[in-house]
């Protein structure tokens, strides 16, 4: 279906702000009034964009809205990494963040006829788990201040992806109470467990292959899901230095510089 005015005013503005590094001062049109309209914007600008998709990064909205507390958003090719101290972009005078995530790679893709999920279903899906850090930034600096129908419109805030090392034992560990840390420029910002985070990084996995079900999406093999900030939403600079530390034993690490 073919989008109208407004959605495909909103989706040329967003895609063409992150193609050339611009800043957006104010929101590209009249914000989408509910989630409906803010994932046909998200549609609009994945057909307009080029760049293959490697993921989805999972978000949180408190309170929920319509019914729902996770929102969902694209993380292409171009923006994954697994290059240790790795420098990762944000638009300086847009938002910039960091956060702590449990990564989930899909090893096996869901049955095109299945639209409902539990966590059970989930996990049996994934075949690696590994920890990372998710850069979120956008060219609207208000992205994050203007409710989850903002975010969801610019491919759900996401900016790229740090994976990190591989947690081999995730099979036999509880995940959700392994404490996780935040550290910018060496000093802990955040701290917190994905037990915190509703039902933790496979309910963020279940959640999301509902949804893409409901918007008539296959994942692929191969893809990550980003799934939560377990420590939250932490803003960044250019030239900060970032560390997320899993366990007080897995660490991953990333510059953040200009887009």
């Amino acid at each position: 279906m073919k989008p109208d005015s407004d959605t495909a005013q909103i989706a040329q503005a967003f895609v063409e702000a992150r193609r050339t590094a611009t800043a957006l001062p104010d929101y590209p049109g009249r914000i989408p009034a509910d989630l409906a309209q803010a994932y046909a914007v998200q549609d609009a600008a994945l057909s307009l964009s080029s760049r293959r998709v490697a993921g989805w990064k999972v978000g949180r909205i408190n309170p929920p809205v319509e019914g729902f507390d996770r929102l969902a958003g694209p993380i292409f090719v171009d923006q994954v990494t697994d290059v240790a101290h790795c420098e990762m972009p944000i638009f300086v005078d847009g938002f910039g963040a960091a956060e702590a995530e449990f990564l989930l790679r899909i090893g096996r893709v869901p049955d095109a006829a299945q639209t409902d999920f539990t966590i059970a279903d989930a996990r049996a899906m994934i075949d690696a788990v590994h920890v990372g850090i998710e850069i979120a930034s956008s060219p609207f600096p208000g992205i994050n201040t203007n409710g989850p129908t903002a975010t969801i419109s610019d491919f759900g805030n996401n900016n790229g992806l740090v994976i990190g090392a591989a947690i081999e034992t995730w099979r036999e560990t509880d995940l959700s109470l392994w404490p996780v840390q935040l550290f910018v420029n060496d000093a802990v910002i955040g701290e917190g467990i994905a037990a915190d985070m509703l039902d933790g990084p496979f309910g963020a996995a279940a959640f999301l292959f509902r949804h893409l079900a409901a918007r008539g999406i296959r994942p692929e093999a191969g893809q990550w899901i980003s799934t939560g900030a377990v420590t939250g939403v932490h803003q960044v600079g250019v030239g900060d230095r970032v560390e997320a530390r899993f366990d007080g034993r897995l660490s991953v690490h990333c510059t953040i510089t200009a887009q």
